[in-house]
This record gives structure tokens, sequence and C-alpha cells, in this order.
């Protein structure tokens, strides 16, 4: 995968079967799916420790946000900078529950600041950088009718390997003034030999900065190897609905209590840690992995990392102690589905002991077709603090599924057995099988890295039989066995890992093993560059039936209903729900229109309320989407719908209606 500019690992990845056409459809149908859940019911975690640490830089960051802040938003919100003066007052008179509620206040200002004010990185294409489909050759023009821009990305393969609808990622910045919603609107295709093909992309991590929005474009991309190739990415089309796409995909549950299913096996998360918990493969007769029993009192998961063990071995700090996640955040779609958590990890005796000094931040990734997943994650010591043991990586199996065990060294092959002395600290990889079943579930480490700490390792060991009821494995990053070394503020431990399922056997496993870590770890590179083809006519078109202008009642005429439709708590603010970004799709068929929709937060939880409830605020010139909508000639029937799925953020609100709210 393309190495997206961000500040948290990205990932790699390609499609280790290679007959993967019967999965990746040339004929595309669409499914609705809306991308990054930004935040669900995230947030960003602020630690009052860190205020002295951060020194300068916390006080330019506040007032650089209160600079930005509007008169009349400073006149209906509070600051961080008098919410800290305020729990500081309320914990000098020894009022705790104050405290607590100004805790939980300071955390939704994080949130609000992280949606307004966090660098989303630096895109491939800025907002300036656009071309006119009205410029194209005629036959493009054609094919795209309905979308007024596109922007050029082009994919190369370096290391001579196929690609298969390998799954890239890329930043882009677009001008707010020529785009509705990017969800709705963008739109992949490559350029193969002069014709055009739509191939399936996905939307998420929505953002708007000033008059720029943007966005991380996901796509599926084919490469014979060492090849070149263009795509077009084409936005600008009001009429466009969210499009539908074929994928094997599937995600069930809320938050991140979820279950997360593809044509290779389904993956359980715990719905108390968000943790994996299960997961079945989905081969043969299905073998479960589980890791059974109460373990050391907290909840069982296959995956136990991670963790580390205090100072003189008084007792062991982990994000398996979570009773919920501290933060999270959840991105569905049809290529992958992403869960990422963060906070500081618990002690057994929580909240007695409730030490804050190594933030851990966790994401899984699960993409449609692939036989593994990725887990990232970023731990950063706020403070210095000394540890016995840290351990980053660890696999529990009850019920002795596997028959033998396997690592990778430092000369990237793949061996049987315990790990020998020589690569006890250079394990690449790692994992289990069962020479009868042919199941098998391997580690492949693509990242480990750090900042200040010295002397990184890759030490790992296993027990094959551990208390007679299954295998574990485990990696230590730090020194082990040297008591009360020191973790210096600042430190930062970088992982990426992929998990892979395939059927394994002891004669052609290690050369597929080999091979996909390979492939891994040379990801296809992404670059701008000027559009480069000649043109030949494409089959069919981009354009669904009701999004090139052709839909049988104007979109225009319903979506001008809809903003009549008032947002009646925000009173004399008159700001309508298509400026808050309320409506996330809309569609007509025979006269019968289709809306889309979400609300603010789980504390409005009735969309009923705008659809034919009450309008007493403003009784004079709010509508009920019903009543707006119905008014439109041609509409017989309204059906509306509401989704949590991608939750609504600030990001959402039109420049207009932004302008109303002060902010």
């Amino acid at each position: 995968m393309i190495e997206p500019n961000e500040t948290f690992p990205a990932v790699t990845d390609y499609d280790l079967a290679a007959g993967r056409n019967d999965i990746i459809k040339t004929n595309l149908k669409r499914r609705k799916f809306l991308g990054m859940g930004l935040l669900g019911i995230a947030g960003l975690s602020m630690p009052l420790a860190a205020r002295a640490a951060a020194g300068n830089r916390a006080e330019e960051f506040v007032k650089g946000i209160m600079a930005s802040e509007t008169e009349l938003f400073r006149k209906h919100s509070d600051s961080f900078e008098d919410k800290i003066k305020l729990i500081q007052k309320a914990w000098d008179e020894k009022d705790y529950r104050l405290v607590r509620s100004l805790s939980d206040s300071i955390r939704n200002t994080g949130i609000q600041a992280q949606n307004e004010y966090e660098d989303p990185g630096k895109p491939l294409l800025n907002a300036s950088e656009f071309g006119s489909v009205a410029t194209l050759p005629a036959a493009w023009r054609t094919w795209a009718k309905g979308w007024k821009y596109y922007k050029v990305v082009s994919i190369e393969e370096e290391a001579g390997i196929a690609r298969k609808a390998e799954p890239v990622e890329v930043l882009l910045g677009f001008r707010d003034d020529q785009v509705n919603s990017l969800a709705r609107e963008i739109r992949v295709a490559e350029v193969n030999e002069g014709t055009l093909r739509e191939v399936t992309s996905q939307v998420f991590g929505v953002v708007r900065r000033n008059s720029e929005m943007l966005c991380r474009v996901m796509f599926l991309a084919d490469n014979k190897g060492r090849e070149k190739r263009q795509y077009l990415v084409f936005y600008g089309n009001a009429d466009a609905e969210l499009p539908d796409y074929d994928t094997d995909l599937e995600v069930r549950g809320e938050g991140y209590d979820l279950e997360i299913e593809n044509q290779h096996f389904i993956a359980y998360l715990s719905k108390q840690t968000g943790q994996l918990e299960r997961m079945l493969l989905k081969r043969e007769h299905g073998v479960e992995l589980y890791a059974g029993g109460p373990a050391h009192a907290e909840t069982p998961c296959i995956d136990w990392s991670h963790d580390y063990v205090a100072e003189d071995f008084f007792m062991k700090v982990r994000i398996q102690y979570w009773g919920e996640c501290p933060d999270y955040e959840i991105t569905r779609g049809p290529i992958c589905t992403i869960v990422r958590r963060w906070g500081f990890p618990h002690s057994a005796l929580h909240p007695v002991y409730n030490p804050s000094r190594l933030n851990i931040n966790v994401e899984y990734r699960f993409y449609s077709g692939l036989p593994y997943f990725y887990k990232s994650s970023k731990m950063k010591a706020v403070k210095s603090f000394v540890i016995q043991t840290m351990r980053d990586d660890e696999w529990v199996f009850t019920g002795q599924p596997f028959t033998g065990s396997l690592w990778i060294g430092a000369d990237e092959k793949v061996k049987f057995g315990e790990v020998d002395a020589a690569n006890k600290n250079s394990v690449k990889g790692f994992g289990y099988y069962n020479k009868d079943s042919k199941d098998s579930f391997v580690g492949l480490y693509l990242d480990h890295s750090s900042e200040v700490i010295p002397d990184l390792l890759d030490a790992g060991s296993s027990l094959f039989y551990y208390n007679w009821h299954g295998t574990v494995w485990v990696r230590h990053p730090t020194i082990e066995g040297i008591k009360n070394h020191t973790i210096p503020e600042g430190a930062i431990l970088r992982q990426k890992n992929a998990y892979v399922t395939i059927a394994f056997t002891e004669k052609e496993g290690p050369g597929k093993i080999e091979a996909l870590r390979k492939e891994l770890l040379s990801p296809m590179a992404s670059s701008s560059t000027a559009l480069n083809a000649s043109a030949k006519e494409s089959p069919g078109s981009l354009a669904n039936p009701g999004e090139a202008g052709d839909s049988e009642i104007p979109k225009a005429l319903l979506w001008e209903a809809l903003r009549s439709c008032i947002d009646q708590q925000m009173y004399i603010s008159n700001v309508n729900l298509v400026e808050l970004g309320y409506i996330y799709n809309l569609s007509v068929r025979d006269g019968v229109v289709s809306v889309l929709m979400t609300m603010p937060h789980r504390g409005r939880p009735l969309s009923s309320f705008f659809i034919w409830g009450s309008s007493v605020v403003h009784r004079t010139v709010s509508k009920t989407i019903n009543g707006a909508l119905m008014e439109v000639p041609g509409v017989r029937k309204v059906l509306v719908e509401q989704t949590w799925y991608p939750a609504w953020s600030s990001n959402l609100i039109s420049a207009e209606g932004r302008k109303k709210l002060g902010i």
C-alpha cells in the first residue's frame, strides 16, 4: 500500500492468492459505505501532567485556537484554558465530583480541537492541483458526464512484483467551492491503454481546513510489476450518490464491539476492550482460535499485548485491564475496516494505582479479500518511568490447535522449531501451523522502530505447551532480565505487523510466507504527474442513473427543499440540516425520495424530530423533512434512514453554516 503522509504508521498490503479475479469483479455493484467514523465517541487524550512538560508549546497552541475563535463562539462555549483554571480550583477545594465533570468537559474540548486543528498531513495533491473534465478528450468527457473536476495520481511498482487489486492510499486536498460531499462525489478510474475503468474506492478521514477539504482516498490498483499506471480521481458532482461496491468485507456490531468478516476469516473484537478476542479460520471445518479461561482475572483474548511490568515487579499495567476503551475511532468501508484505540494502560488495582506514563495507541486494519490483517501501534512515554519488562506482541491460543511453530530470522528465511540463540534478538516473524489441517497463524514483523529508546530488541519466545492448555508467543522490545531499567520521557516505540492465515505445509508454506513478507515490505509508490494517455472510448459510464443531471426530479430542487429544515435546537442561528452536514445521501426512484442522515451525537438519537416531528421553535420558518420534500413536484413518498457511520463532526459543516455558528 501507498505510505500515507501521517504521524501514525501506514499499512501495506497485497493479495497472496494469485487468482483473485473472482473476488474483485469488473462489473462493479456499489454498496453504500461512508468511510471514516471520524471520532465515534473517541477523543484526544490530554493529561494534565503533560501541561508543564509542554511549556510554551501548549500555551502557543491554546492561543492559536483562541485567536481563531469568533466572539460568538467564545460567548457560548468555554475554552481549554478556562477549564484548566476551573479544574484546578475544584481540586484545591476538594470538590472531586466537580473535578470529574470538568475532566469530561476538557476531554470533549480535546475532541473538538482534534476535529478543527489536528494536522492531517501534507496531501499528495493540494486543492489548487486539479483539471477540468470539460478539457478532457471527448471520449473521456462523455464517460465521466456529471463530474466537473479530476486529479491525476500515478502509482508505480518498483520491486518487480505483480499486484492484483492492491489497496493504495493517498491524501488529497480539494477546494471547498468545488465539492459538496467528498464521500458522495469521489470516484476513481484507472487509465488502461486509453480507456477508463472505475475501480473500487473508499473515502475517509474527511477534514475541513479553512477553504480546503482534505480526505484519504483508498482504491484498488493492479500492476504487472515495474509498471507506472495513472488513475483519475473525479469529483465535483452535486447529483452523485454514495457509491455501492461489491465486497466480501462485512462488519456487524456497534462501536468497537464488532464482528469483521471476509472470505478468509471472521474476527471478533472484545466488547469490553476492542482487543481481538477470537478468530474463526474459514477453512475445512473452521477452526476457532480463542484464549479460554479467566486468564489473570481479565477478559481472555488471543491478542494480549500491550503491557509493562512496573518497577520492582510491583504490578502489571496493561490495556487488557481496560473496562472500556478510553478513546477510539472506527472506519468502515468496502475496502478496509479500521479500529483505532488509545489511552493509558490500567493497573490491576485501577484506579487506586492509575499511572499516566505510557500512552498506547493500537490500530487494527482488516481488508476485503485478503488472508491477513494488520496491527500497528505507537507507545509514547509522556514522562520518565522505570519498568521491569515490556511486551508489544503476545498471542495465546487455547486448545492446542497447532502442531508446530515457525519463525523468521535475520536472513528473512522461515525456520521451524524454537528460535536459536543467534537470532533470539532479531526475530522478523513468528507463527504456528497444523501439519494435518494445514491451518496457520503467522505474524510478519514489517516495522519495529523507536525514538530515544536505545538497543531496541526483536526478542521473543514461545511456550508451546503453556500450562498444558495452549500455545503462547511473546515479544519483548526492551531489555529483559535486567531489573528496573528506565524508559525516558519522549521515548516512542512503533510497530507494524501483518498476521496471515493460509493453508500451510512444511514444503510449500515457507516460500509463500517469505514471498508475502517481501511484497509487504515493497509497497507501490504514489506521485503527482501530468496526464499522459491517448483517449479511447470507454465501456459504460461513470454515472449511475440519476447522477449525470438525469434525475427524474432535479436534485437541486430536493437539496434546496432540505435547506428549509432548520435544527431548531440551535434557536436563533437559523442553520439548516444541509449546512450542518446531517444529510449524507439523497436519491430518487419512481417518485420516492430516499434520504440518509445522521445526528450530531448520541445524546440526540432521534432523527424523527426532523422527519415529521415538532417545529414549535421555528413554527413560521422551519419545515420537517417529509413536509419540505413532499412540496417538490413529482415527489410521492419520502423515506429517511438514520446512520451513525461515519460519526458526524464539525468538519462536515459547510462554510455558510460555520459563519452562522461562529466557528
